[in-house]
């Protein structure tokens, strides 16, 4: 399920120095007016959506609601597209880590004072999704989606091993001890894996490991690299003790065959999302990450939000896209669209739900365990322009010291380098 990352950071946003604002006019359609919604669900989502656009339709006889389908790696480059062409969408689901460079696009609606509204109740939304909304205390979009990692264990292998399942008290220490355990080089099989292709995916796992260290990504004033720290190496070394030194981790430098292994128990456990648990196929169980001993940051996680976000095509289709997006994004809305989909609840008065938590686990056994993981979801990835080039350059870090070719210690000063020069020239 996870749509905030995977390649899309790659997709490069100097075209908005270029665009400018588009005002498509008021389109109507039999006196209502028309408002195009890009969007990029497909199967179980994609049907789920479409009915509650239709229930909108249904109940606001003066709003016409088009639906167009986009795939949501490309979305950006082709609202930019249409941006500099003046016909832009009225709304568009786009990556949160999109986010600094979205704020640019002249056209997009400042929603600051529209989230004040009793009507939205802001505050129900999970910290870690306000937090990707809102660039420079502007709020660029309303949240369309949250994840996070947790543990994904095969309870088979860790019988036969003899080891304890993972407990809400696991250090990394306990993580790695197991995962020590669980290898058996004679048939190739490891205790855990990690995604080594240098991606985000590659990167935000780490960024969950310094933040439970106590460490920061960058400075308070997201001038300087943070991470080149004492938090920083503690992470970066807990890599490579199981990598390098226990050779406990299966580095998957394809990202693409952790699951098909994990399915053949050659794969312990994986640190994982929620989108990850319709492909298991062994008896497995769900349990959040360790923390580091003696650290006061305890257990976090790191989420992927996504935003809808307005663009302006007159005042007509801008109210009607406001009222669209909030009422998409109320409490009932959340709830119907978690039910049907198992994405995570977006809303925290969902997310606590009894009833909703046991529905969602019933059909899908230890989403409860990330519902309830929302709450250690208690930071975001920096809100700057250049973070795709910051990402590139701990992506190759990280690989460097999987793989055995960097040093910890290395490597953090390799990726500080690349990004404080990134933050210094602005690109």
């Amino acid at each position: 399920m996870w749509r905030s990352g995977r390649g899309a950071l790659a997709v490069l946003v100097a075209a908005l120095l270029l665009a400018v604002a588009g005002c498509g006019g008021g389109g109507s359609s039999s006196g209502k007016t028309q408002i195009t919604v890009w969007e990029g669900y497909t199967d179980v989502e994609g049907n789920a959506f479409k009915k509650l656009a239709n229930e909108f339709d249904a109940s606001h006889k003066g709003i016409d609601v088009k639906i167009l389908e986009t795939n949501n790696d490309y979305a950006l480059q082709k609202v930019l597209t249409a941006v500099r062409g003046g016909t832009p969408p009225d709304v568009a689901y786009l990556y949160g880590s999109w986010a600094p460079n979205v704020a640019k696009i002249p056209s997009v609606v400042d929603l600051t004072s529209t989230v004040k509204t009793k009507a939205v109740n802001w505050n129900d939304f999970y910290s870690g999704e306000r937090a990707v909304a809102t660039v420079n205390n502007k709020v660029i979009g309303m949240p369309a989606l949250v994840d996070n990692l947790a543990i994904v264990y095969n309870k088979v292998l860790f019988q036969k091993a003899g080891v304890a399942p993972p407990t809400p008290q696991w250090t990394w220490d306990d993580f790695r001890s197991a995962a020590q355990k669980l290898t058996d080089a004679a048939t190739k099989q490891f205790g855990t894996s990690y995604p080594a292709d240098a991606s985000e995916d590659s990167v935000w796992h780490w960024e969950a490991m310094l933040w439970e260290a106590g460490g920061q990504i960058l400075n308070s004033d997201n001038t300087k690299a943070a991470f080149d720290s004492p938090a920083g190496l503690k992470a970066m070394t807990t890599l490579k003790q199981m990598a390098v030194d226990d050779k406990s981790v299966y580095v998957d430098t394809t990202n693409s065959k952790y699951m098909d292994l994990f399915n053949a128990g050659k794969i312990g456990m994986l640190v994982t999302g929620p989108w990850d648990l319709s492909s298991v196929q062994v008896p497995y169980g769900v349990q959040i990450m360790p923390a580091y001993p003696g650290s006061s940051a305890g257990h976090q996680s790191i989420a992927g939000p996504d935003n809808w976000v307005v663009f302006n095509n007159g005042s007509a289709r801008v109210a009607a896209a406001k009222t669209f997006v909030t009422w998409l994004t109320a409490a009932p809305q959340v709830k119907e669209f978690s039910l049907a989909t198992g994405d995570l609840p977006t809303r925290i008065s969902v997310g606590t739900d009894p009833s909703v938590i046991k529905q969602m686990n019933d059909k899908l056994p230890g989403l409860k365990v990330y519902i309830h993981n929302l709450s250690n979801v208690k930071q975001a990835r920096p809100q700057v322009p250049v973070y795709p080039k910051i990402s590139e350059a701990l992506g190759n870090a990280i690989v460097g010291v999987l793989l055995g070719k960097l040093s910890p210690q290395d490597a953090l000063t390799q990726a500080s380098d690349a990004t404080n020069q990134a933050l210094s020239s602005g690109s």
